[in-house]
């Protein structure tokens, strides 16, 4: 029987994607919140697709701080921002 492939939701466009093709920013149980590499960081997660258009809307849309229901600081953002896929336009809104 085959492996099921864990699914995860963007919180920008809502599409369901395989775990590992999103990017995960974690809240820890101390509230300090940043990006997870490894996917398996404890604490509450909201994933966001490794795209242009969904990376250049979170920093307006804000729906990554009603995920984790407080601020976001900057450094997430610009950690996303290098991890935009390359070749691509500049992703600031």
């Amino acid at each position: 029987m085959p492996k099921s492939i864990p699914l995860r939701r963007c919180v920008i466009c809502g599409e369901m994607k395989p775990k590992t093709e999103l990017i995960r920013a974690v809240r820890s149980p101390e509230g300090e919140i940043s990006l997870d590499t490894t996917g398996k960081a404890n604490g509450r997660g909201a994933y966001v697709c490794n795209s242009t258009g969904c990376l250049a809307k979170i920093r307006k849309s804000r729906r990554i701080e009603k995920s984790f229901g407080s601020k976001v600081p900057d450094k997430l953002f610009d950690d996303l921002d290098k991890l935009a896929p390359k070749g691509e336009s500049d992703i600031h809104v």
